[in-house]
Order: C-alpha cells, then sequence, then structure tokens
C-alpha cells in the first residue's frame, strides 16, 4: 500500500547504497552521524531522486551490516528535517522539498585569465608577505592575548591597535593621530562606505571625485546614497575653480600620489583644498593608498596633519603586505566620529580581535618597517627595470609618476598609434594593460594619445622587461 495519489516509485539499486557504505565503516560512536550526513548529501546532490522508495530499515540494516535502530534512528532524523517523507504502512520516500545542490563554489576573485604579463595597476607582489614573522606574530598573540579580548571588541578597534598605529601614522605620515578617533575597518573600502553613511546622515547628498580617478570612489559612495561628481585636475592637483561651483562639500583625493596620474598635490594647492572646505563647512576625504612608497624624493606628508578636523584620512595594508588581509583604517574628524563608529558597530560588531591583536604586535615590535623598507627596495628595482625596458624598446616614450607608488603613467609618440590597435594588438600578446582614458569619469571625452597606466609591482623585474618586449613586438607585427 502506497500513499494516496502516489506510484511506488524506483528503489534506488546498489550503487546508490555504495555512497552508504563509508557510513557504515565509521566508528561505531560516529556511525549514525556519518549515515545521516551520507543520506542527506545523497537527497541535496540528487542521487537520491525526488519520490525515491527508500528501503525499509530491516533491509537496508542488513545490506549495511548495521543495526536496524541505526537505520530507524536515520529515517525518523531526516524525516524531521523534510529530507524524507512517511506515512503509517507506507515506507519511507525521498521528500519533494529538497533541491539539488550547486556542486561547488565558483571563485569570483578578480584574476586575468591567460595573460603572459599583467600591468593592470593595484596589486602588490603577494610572494613578499612575511609568511615567517607573521607566524611568529600569530604565535605570541595566541599565547598572550587575554581571554576577555576574544569577546565584542571596541567598533574602533583594541586600543593596543590604535595606540600602535597612531604612533606609526604619526612617524611615517605626518598625520595628527589620535588614537580616539582612529577607527580599524576592512580595508579603504569599509573606510569610505561609512564616510559616505556618514555624510549621507548629515545631509550630504553629492561628493567630488577626481577626474580621472579610482572607479571604486564612485560606485561605494553611490552605495551608501550619495552621488558621485566628477572634478577635474591641473598640473597641481584638483582644480579649484570647478571644485568651488560644483556645488559639493566633500571631496576625495589623493594628494600624496594622484591615482593614477601620479602627480603630488603642491603645498598651494593643499592649502587652497583646505580653505575651501573650511569655507563650505565642508571635509576632504584623503586616500592615502600608496603612501608608503617614496623613492627619488623626500615622502610628502599627509594632508590630514594642516587640519584633522576637516580632512579624513583613510589607509590600509593592501599595498604593503596583503590585501587578502582587508585591514585598514580611519581617522575621523570629529563631527563624522560619533555617526562612522555607530555605523560601523552596527555593520560587523566591530573587526576580528585576533588579526588586529597580530597586527599590533607586528607593528609593536618593528617588523612592519622592516617589511615597507623590503617592499620599497623591491618596487624601487622593478620601477627601474620598467623604465628602462621602455627606454629600449620604445624610444621616445615619456614616463611619468615615478617617484612614487606603484605604477607609472607612459605616454608613446604618436607612431606607435592610433590608441585603439596599439591595445588590441597588445591584448592579443598576452599583455593587459590599463589606458588612463579607463579612468575618466567623463567617458564622452576622447583621448587620442597613447597613454597607458602601468602597475609594476606585482612583477619581478625579469617578467617587467619580458612583457614591455612582447608589447613592442605586438605593436611592431601588424
Amino acid at each position: 500500500m502506497t500513499p494516496s495519489g502516489t506510484n511506488p516509485g524506483p528503489r534506488p539499486g546498489s550503487a546508490a547504497w555504495e555512497l552508504l557504505l563509508p557510513a557504515a565503516s565509521a566508528p561505531p560512536r560516529a556511525r549514525g552521524r556519518a549515515l545521516q550526513a551520507a543520506l542527506r548529501d545523497a537527497v541535496r546532490s540528487g542521487r537520491l531522486a525526488q519520490g525515491t522508495r527508500l528501503p525499509s530499515s530491516r533491509d537496508l540494516a542488513a545490506d549495511l551490516g548495521v543495526s536496524r535502530g541505526l537505520v530507524t534512528e536515520a529515517y525518523e532524523q531526516l524525516t524531521a528535517e523534510g529530507y524524507l517523507r512517511s506515512g503509517r504502512g507506507a515506507g519511507t520516500w525521498v521528500s519533494g522539498a529538497v533541491r539539488a545542490a550547486r556542486p561547488r563554489a565558483r571563485d569570483l576573485a578578480p584574476r586575468p585569465p591567460g595573460v603572459r604579463a599583467d600591468f593592470v595597476p593595484g596589486t602588490p607582489d603577494l610572494s613578499l608577505f612575511p609568511r615567517a614573522a607573521w607566524a611568529a606574530a600569530q604565535r605570541g598573540v595566541l599565547a598572550e592575548l587575554p581571554h576577555h579580548e576574544l569577546g565584542y571588541p571596541d567598533p574602533r578597534g583594541l586600543p593596543r591597535l590604535r595606540t600602535a598605529l597612531a604612533g606609526l601614522l604619526a612617524r611615517r605620515r605626518g598625520v595628527v593621530a589620535d588614537p580616539e578617533r582612529l577607527v580599524i575597518v576592512s580595508g579603504v573600502a569599509q573606510a569610505t562606505a561609512l564616510l559616505g553613511l556618514a555624510l549621507h546622515t548629515r545631509g550630504t547628498d553629492t561628493v567630488g571625485v577626481e577626474d580621472p580617478g579610482s572607479p571604486q570612489h564612485s560606485a561605494l559612495y553611490a552605495a551608501a546614497g550619495v552621488t558621485a561628481v566628477p572634478l577635474a585636475l591641473d598640473a597641481e592637483g584638483l582644480a579649484v575653480d570647478p571644485l568651488r561651483s560644483s556645488g559639493v562639500r566633500a571631496v576625495v583625493t589623493t594628494p600624496a600620489h594622484q591615482f593614477p596620474t601620479g602627480i603630488a598635490y603642491s603645498a598651494r594647492r593643499r592649502a587652497e583644498l583646505l580653505d575651501w572646505a573650511r569655507s563650505v563647512d565642508g571635509f576632504v576625504v584623503e586616500d592615502d593608498y600608496d603612501g608608503d612608497f617614496r623613492y627619488d624624493r623626500a615622502p610628502v606628508g599627509a594632508l590630514q596633519g594642516l587640519d584633522p578636523e576637516r580632512v579624513a584620512y583613510t589607509g590600509s595594508v593592501s599595498k604593503s603586505l596583503a590585501p587578502g588581509l582587508r585591514l585598514g583604517w580611519l581617522l575621523v574628524p570629529e563631527a563624522l566620529a560619533e555617526e562612522v563608529v555607530e555605523r560601523k558597530r552596527t555593520m560587523d560588531l566591530g573587526h576580528p580581535t585576533l588579526d588586529q591583536a597580530l597586527f599590533a604586535r607586528f607593528v609593536e615590535r618593528g617588523d612592519y618597517d622592516r617589511q615597507l623598507r623590503r617592499c620599497q627596495r623591491a618596487y624601487r628595482e622593478r620601477r627601474d627595470a620598467l623604465v628602462g625596458a621602455l627606454g629600449e624598446h620604445f624610444p621616445g616614450a615619456q614616463v611619468s609618476g615615478i617617484a612614487a607608488g606603484l605604477h607609472v603613467i607612459a605616454e608613446f609618440p604618436a607612431r606607435y598609434g592610433p590608441r585603439e590597435r596599439f591595445l588590441e594588438r597588445t591584448a592579443a600578446a598576452g599583455v593587459e594593460v590599463r589606458a588612463l582614458a579607463e579612468y575618466a569619469h567623463a567617458r564622452a571625452v576622447r583621448d587620442a594619445h597613447i597613454r597607458l597606466v602601468l602597475g609594476y609591482a606585482q612583477l619581478s623585474p625579469a617578467r617587467i622587461r619580458d612583457g614591455v618586449r612582447l608589447m613592442a613586438e605586438a605593436v611592431a607585427g601588424g
């Protein structure tokens, strides 16, 4: 007898039960859980299809060589969870409530497929990550961390890390670093989102962004309900007249090493920018994305040091250690501090405490300074390799923005064009590059010049030279 309106349905063959055999051979105390897990997986994956009638508990127990009670308990548990259904005297069936699970998790990490040389800026050399020093710091933290610090942290971050970072930023970047105004965040992206939400709460619905500039800024502010207004640059930085006429009361800048042009804001332009912020009761957001990397000149201090009540300062370890750590900081003006901290609290209840304690120890013991010196040596060598290779393979090319950061701007003579053909042939050769025009917010503006933004941190000197050679051969070959 079967339930009303149903057919007996197929009985699973021996192949279907082979997947249950490992459960039957599990240790006695784990056998019941193993059998239940195997049955769940078989139903989720579709190997036991909807409407399949299962053997009686007696028959399945005999087939698997386990006790009948073990099978009965498994049937009852999975029936309670909805994987199976049963009726008195009607047997046990695979439920129709279950849908087959996806076979695997996809990897959506941004990785260019099949390129021979990747000059796209934004990624450091991940092989430089200090695994031994990081592991030693981790062991030390696990040995010394008080139990209470494993609870929910201060949403601003552990006091130990905020204190260590305040000293580091004051020493290296010249900021006014009050640990009470320092918020530990999941990278500059979260810092931007928090600032966008805080500004929106204050009634700010537009924010100025550099043009050309980072496309991420516009998207992050849009997610917070704030519209990005592109603002032009000149030779000294963000142009003041368009800023004043735009009507915005907040602007995002990269004054130490503008992305992507590579210019450093002049002292006059820094002063004008702060004067504007004071005159409109507004704010400047300083993204110090690669401020630790200076090669041929003295470091330019952060803009925030000139007026910490008008400048919100952001930074992270994404270029110095690894972006996968998702670890950054935000120095926030007092007027925005309460709203930012409350948003951080509701967003994630604080950054992971183990990660914070580990980085604090890393900073306190001088490991972070050593890592920065190591990266500076490596990246200076790679910059020199790129400039040299461009000079060898592209005579007449002009390179700028080389005194700092992890990318350069290369402008090629017109004889290598037109630009579209240059980019097409480069891509066909397996060399990934980005044109400066791709970072422009005003897409209607056409740029006929061949100007590329070339990142070099992620490539060895040999790979850099080989990539430039491949690019030259591709451009000359058609």
